[in-house]
């Protein structure tokens, strides 16, 4: 099924306020139970594929996407020739650690490595690092450019 455009979608949905509890009942209660000992993987690969239902050209409209969709305040940290540091922080992203103390940013690192690798033209794949005390997420995005995409 083809995807309304972003903006449509933005403007659609623009007026409602969202309920972080209810993404996060399917996030943490919900999605785990169903995907089981392969949550984490699935999750990554529903990442990319949500970047590739909704390509975006830089990383200032990949921020803003992740704020409409409530996934936190994204920041990019050093880049150097193939990598790329992220931090993901705001009010959603402390209460998930404060809630849940371990949690998963699968979905988002999935997301990222996507459009990254859509922007640069390179393959890119994203990990997870060891949160910082502070209640960010941390993810290293990383790509080829020995192995460029036509």
């Amino acid at each position: 099924m083809k995807q309304p455009p972003l903006e449509d979608q933005y403007q659609m949905f623009g007026s409602i306020a969202l309920s972080a509890f209810g993404a996060e009942l399917l996030r943490h209660s919900l999605l785990p139970e169903l995907l089981g000992k392969d949550a984490a993987s699935l999750l990554y690969w529903a990442g990319k594929q949500l970047a590739r239902r909704y390509p975006l050209g830089t990383l200032d409209d990949v921020a803003a996407f992740f704020e409409r969709a409530g996934w936190g305040e994204l920041s990019t940290g050093e880049e150097r020739n193939d990598e790329l540091y992220i931090e993901l922080s705001g009010p959603i992203i402390a209460a998930r650690f404060s809630l849940y103390g371990s949690c998963s940013f699968q979905l988002e690192a999935g997301f990222l490595a996507q459009q990254i690798e859509q922007q640069k033209r390179f393959v890119t794949e994203a990990v997870e690092l060891p949160p910082k005390r502070d209640g960010k997420a941390r993810i290293l995005v990383k790509w080829d450019r020995k192995q460029a995409i036509e």
